[in-house]
């Protein structure tokens, strides 16, 4: 007797496709997407979301993906989290992931939603990303730093009882986007140990602090170390009257190479060549932070006083929206919540922050993978207008973990 075919649930357009296709991997629900770019001169998936398909193979088994020809449909099925396994996508339990030239999307877009799916895995997950498309830096598309990653969105994990020791991204050649906003040459690697039990819930309700500290990275590829300097210059002259205690760090690389049909004799050029800024905030209470990102467009054309004072107005901007979770992470949170152990947690955000399209529309995808409805009420404190946000999770299991 033939197995039954499998229910999927229907989406459509690659709107929020790697959280998608990250709850369906931790639920076990198949999924269809369809309409992705139809109407576009280039329709179908992306070079960075067939990467991100591949990534998710390599550290699962099982999973099964189809297209339609024209690449405007598929299915994905998903498999067990088995993480970096030898012989099921991994040489020396480090999983190999080459990004294209054409890849136009920083290599945060990969590692944020790996590192949500590394708990519930059965073996540590360890993924080098290399290749002619790593950017590690903040892009056009809107993606944030490698730095943003490292010290505004992995520190969430320790809150819910991920140890920081687990956790480990080093960023071994930077690269910016190269012309066109296309490729960069970069290589980073994410460890994520594994754990026995699921994340603990979150508790994060109280008032966010006042900012004591800021942090950050100022960074070039390819061009004069005197760029990180003029960024620092102008970025210190508007934030420390309002902080005392400011200290950027400078981070200077060699442009990478990339092989290339055009180059005459050596095969390769540069290319990830540009400049950019990594600020986060820290506040009195602990787990607060605020981040911002700037870089230099890939056409170039602008000096780097106005990279550092954009990401200077930037980080007050988004420490004027208040809450305990900036806009980068809260995707990070409210999923880990849902799908965590079976307990109520309660994340205090920004009203303009919940009021996004993307959180309505996390929302409503959560409920649609069986997770529990939202409790949402004004902050009863204080007059910010913030909001809490409760959320029950489901303790969704995974049959190749070890069991606690």
């Amino acid at each position: 007797m033939s197995a039954p075919e499998p229910k999927f649930l229907q989406f459509t357009t690659q709107k929020s496709l790697a959280n998608r296709l990250v709850l369906s991997t931790l639920t076990g629900k198949p999924i269809r997407v369809s309409q992705i770019r139809s109407t576009s001169t280039t329709p179908g998936l992306a070079p960075h979301e067939v990467s991100f398909l591949r990534l998710l193979d390599s550290i699962t088994n099982g999973s099964r993906a189809t297209f339609s020809h024209t690449g405007t449909l598929f299915h994905y099925e998903p498999g067990l989290i088995t993480g970096s396994v030898d012989g099921q996508g991994a040489i020396g339990e480090v999983v190999d992931c080459v990004l294209p030239e054409t890849n136009r999307r920083g290599v945060s877009w990969f590692i944020i939603p790996l590192c949500i799916l590394g708990p519930f895995a059965k073996k540590p997950v360890n993924v080098r990303f290399r290749g002619d498309g790593v950017i590690t830096s903040a892009t056009e598309m809107g993606d944030v730093s490698v730095d943003t990653v490292r010290t505004a969105i992995l520190p969430l994990y320790e809150k819910f009882g991920i140890m920081t020791s687990k956790l480990e991204l080093r960023v071994l050649q930077r690269s910016c986007a190269g012309p066109g906003g296309k490729g960069g040459g970069g290589l980073v690697e994410l460890r994520f140990g594994s754990q026995v039990r699921l994340p603990k819930t979150l508790h994060m309700n109280r008032s966010p602090g006042r900012v004591r500290r800021i942090r950050g990275v100022a960074y070039s590829t390819g061009v004069s170390n005197s760029n990180n300097h003029r960024m620092i210059h102008v970025a210190r002259g508007i934030l420390n009257p309002l902080v005392s205690d400011v200290n950027i760090a400078t981070q200077y690389d060699q442009a990478p190479l990339v092989s290339s049909e055009k180059a005459k004799l050596s095969g390769e050029r540069k290319t990830g060549i540009g400049f950019g800024i990594c600020l986060v905030a820290e506040s009195s209470v602990d787990g607060v932070l605020y981040s911002a990102d700037m870089v230099s467009p890939s056409s170039g054309g602008v000096p780097p006083e106005d990279i550092g004072k954009q990401c200077a107005y930037q980080l007050l901007e988004v420490i004027s929206q208040g809450g305990c979770v900036t806009k980068i992470g809260v995707d990070t949170a409210l999923i880990l919540m849902a799908m965590g152990s079976e307990d109520v947690g309660r994340l205090r955000l920004g009203r303009d922050v919940v009021g996004t399209e993307d959180i309505v529309g996390l929302a409503r995808d959560l409920k649609k993978f069986g997770a529990s409805n939202w409790g949402l009420r004004d902050v009863d404190e204080d007059d910010s207008g913030d909001i809490i946000i409760a959320i029950k999770g489901i303790a969704v299991g995974n049959v190749a973990r070890k069991i606690a």
